[in-house]
């Protein structure tokens, strides 16, 4: 039998001890007494020491390993003994752990517990339900990285970098990105409410967004114009390179001259993705990306392709392209010679590791930096594009929410994105100032008209759908982004 230390126990080694058949030890019974009597006494005694003087002999004769918790202990103690009111002390110890966290004053270290490191978990390998946005909290403010493709938050018009002010009429100020996360998403069908604060816009965007189920689906791939193939990869998950090599051999087969790699929007996502997904671009042997420890130790990762991609490659990246799509950005531009088209990226340049807890909480945190092949740091500066190529203006207008009615007399700046709208749809607002003249009342009527939907003269529900999927649908049609791409790709080509 053994305890706890592993050492034997003290009734295994009475029972290890010979027994001499017939052989007994005499004492007179006198003598036995008073020693009964000196052992109780001397028991006594050492208790009432250990008593008197117990905590300062206890602490010399055991070291704490973790003195400097003295004062956590006193405070968890206090409160579980004195508070005034019944404690929840597995609460206490979850604030602990996330307080400490919170210090390190790092948006990408978080502690979660047991439902919020299951969404976390959800994110990555399988489909959830919510709005479908990458969020990071940043210097106390809940911020947009991107939205998902195709999500409900794209539809809705959620932009990266959008400060998330509060969610259904509850501010979100100061919580961590793991509890925001919790009181945005919901089940598929039920609406959510946000209130966006964004650069250049001087009052709050309100949003009602329905949420839906978000696959993790991670790669869309499309045929253009001469034999150009454009491969959007969404978010690094399990699955993604082996769904980026799937629509690869696709496009082989419909002989693909050329590729487009985008990675505008993307989140970011697991490493080990990101350093497979950048090795089918990069020559075997040539550097993908460098890992640095706090102690200046650097992890060389490599490229281990079996087979170079034999045709012109371009990538497209924009403010919402993060973290493992810098990664392969920055390593196809340095190790591969790969251009890069759009506007700056992100910028994130630091790796996190999670650990789970036995009871299903968990917390993640930084654990190093990453550089690029050449060892630059790209954190908070971005990746600058080899060719700088911004989308349209409209193409960042604002959401309008359905729900809200539009009409003459009224004033805002939900008035003014709809005057934009409607001028880029081809219908005259007259001046674009956010009032709701006759002008504007004109060219929503004429839009209606064009559109076969009802002659209200007003904007709402169908309307405002309407002309924000016009909008969308030009954007897709105007993308400069892509143009240039498919532009320096041809050049390539025809070589």
């Amino acid at each position: 039998m053994k305890n706890e230390s592993g050492e034997a126990s003290v009734e295994e080694e009475n029972q290890k001890q010979p027994k001499e058949a017939g052989k007994f030890i005499k004492i007179k019974k006198f003598t036995f007494i008073m020693g009964i009597f000196l052992v109780i006494f001397l028991t006594a005694g050492i208790t009432t020491i250990a008593l008197t003087f117990g905590d300062e002999k206890v602490e010399s004769l055991a070291p704490d390993k973790h003195a400097e918790f003295e004062k956590l202990y006193s405070t968890y103690d206090k409160i579980k003994d004195d508070y005034y009111e019944e404690v929840d002390e597995e609460k206490l110890v979850d604030g602990a752990i996330n307080g400490m966290i919170k210090s390190l004053d790092d948006p990408y270290s978080a502690y979660m517990d047991k439902k919020e490191a299951s969404s976390f978990h959800e994110s990555i390998s399988s489909s959830f339900e919510g709005i479908g946005a990458e969020i990071q909290e940043q210097d106390g403010q809940i911020m947009v990285v991107s939205p998902i493709k195709g999500s409900p938050a794209e539809k809705a018009g959620v932009k990266p970098n959008d400060i998330i002010l509060s969610v259904d009429g509850k501010s979100v100020e100061g919580l961590s990105s793991s509890e925001a996360v919790l009181k945005i998403r919901g089940e598929k069908g039920t609406k959510v409410d946000l209130s966006i604060s964004r650069a250049g816009e001087s009052e709050p965007i309100k949003l009602t967004i329905k949420r839906d189920t978000i696959p993790i689906e991670t790669v869309y791939a499309e045929m253009l114009d001469d034999g150009v193939a454009k491969i959007q990869v969404t978010s690094f998950s399990e699955h993604t390179v082996q769904e980026l090599k799937t629509a690869l051999e696709e496009m082989s087969k419909k002989d693909m001259k050329g590729l487009v790699l985008d990675l505008r929007g993307n989140p970011g996502g697991l490493l080990d993705q990101a350093i497979e997904m950048a090795s089918l671009f990069i020559p075997n042997g040539k550097v993908v990306l460098q890992v640095e420890d706090r102690s200046g130790k650097k992890d060389v990762y490599k490229s281990e392709n079996d087979g170079e991609l034999k045709i012109p490659v371009v990538v497209l990246i924009d403010d919402g392209s993060a973290s493992a799509s810098e990664i392969v950005a920055a390593a196809v531009s340095e190790s591969a010679n790969i251009p890069l088209i759009g506007v700056k990226s992100f910028g994130k340049g630091t790796v996190q590791t999670a650990q789970d807890f036995e009871d299903g909480s968990n917390f993640k945190y930084t654990a190093a930096k990453w550089l690029t092949p050449e060892g630059n740091w790209i954190h908070k500066k971005g990746i600058k594009p080899d060719i700088n190529v911004k989308l349209p203006d409209y193409a960042s207008l604002p959401y309008i929410s359905p729900d809200k009615e539009l009409k003459a007399s009224d004033s805002s700046s939900e008035v003014k994105a709809a005057e934009e709208m409607l001028k880029e749809a081809g219908h005259d607002p007259g001046k674009i100032d956010g009032f709701f003249d006759e002008a504007t009342k004109n060219a929503v009527t004429a839009f209606q008209r064009e559109q076969k939907i009802k002659e209200t003269g007003t904007i709402k529900d169908d309307t405002t759908v309407k002309l924000m999927q016009v909008i969308r649908e030009k954007i897709l049609k105007n993308d400069t982004q892509v143009k240039k791409a498919v532009e320096v790709l041809k050049k390539e080509i025809n070589k």
